[in-house]
């Protein structure tokens, strides 16, 4: 299982954006989680195209760009075109999700499914053989800084016990809410992808980083 901190862009300084990419790179992240919101699926807007493809020109980091859109396959292509390594989307949006995992597959992406807090882990179960990733939202998606919604844990060790049981290749990624109290939790729960926004960016970025990567390289290793 490899385990990965995935920084939230949502949470960086715009401004210094590139220098904080070079930043995360230098502390030995490789991946780079990337959330684009609409203000239709979720309340929030944040960023699309654009902006992905300008940092694509100057990063080899994995871009793991997490859709909180309405009818994300009306984008899947266009995304994947602009630099996306993997696309997630959530299955709370998706008309026909099966057709859905079908266009991030042809576009030549890893594929990911999301779920909101509220949304029962056996919504997606019959979809975990055609997936590389699902993705728990541990808060609910559209805004950062929010607090771990504890339920949330119950649900991560019923998706780890299902994947376990199949004998499938999955990640299990969580996404809010991340500190150092609950990073133990999700990896323990069986979480192997973490997203965070504030925990990296707030004060230092790469001591900040740095000390994260450490804490889910000891904790992991527990685990196993």
């Amino acid at each position: 299982m490899e385990y990965q901190l995935c920084p939230s862009i949502l949470s960086a300084d715009f401004n210094r954006l590139g220098e904080q990419i070079k930043a995360l790179e230098r502390a030995g992240v490789k991946w780079l989680h990337i959330d684009v919101m609409d203000g239709d699926f979720v309340p929030s807007i944040s960023f699309g195209m654009p902006v992905i493809r300008s940092i694509r020109k100057e990063s080899h980091l994995f871009f793991d760009v997490h859709l909180m859109v309405t009818a994300p396959e009306r984008y899947i292509r266009d995304f994947v075109d602009c630099g996306a390594d993997s696309v997630t989307i959530h299955a709370e949006a998706c008309e026909d999700l099966e057709r859905a995992i079908q266009l991030i597959r042809d576009a030549g992406a890893q594929v990911g499914i999301s779920i909101k807090p509220a949304t029962p882990v056996n919504d997606i179960s019959h979809f975990l053989e055609d997936v590389d990733t699902v993705l728990i939202m541990t808060v609910q998606p559209g805004f950062g800084g929010q607090k771990y919604i504890q339920d949330c844990t119950e649900k991560i060790m019923e998706l780890k016990e299902l994947i376990d049981k199949e004998e499938l290749e999955v990640n299990i990624q969580v996404d809010g809410g991340i500190n150092d109290e609950t990073l133990e939790t999700v990896i323990k729960a069986g979480a192997n992808l973490i997203v965070a926004g504030s925990y990296v960016f707030k004060g230092d970025l790469e001591s900040n980083t740095r000390a994260i990567r450490k804490k889910i390289e000891t904790i992991s290793g527990e685990v196993e």
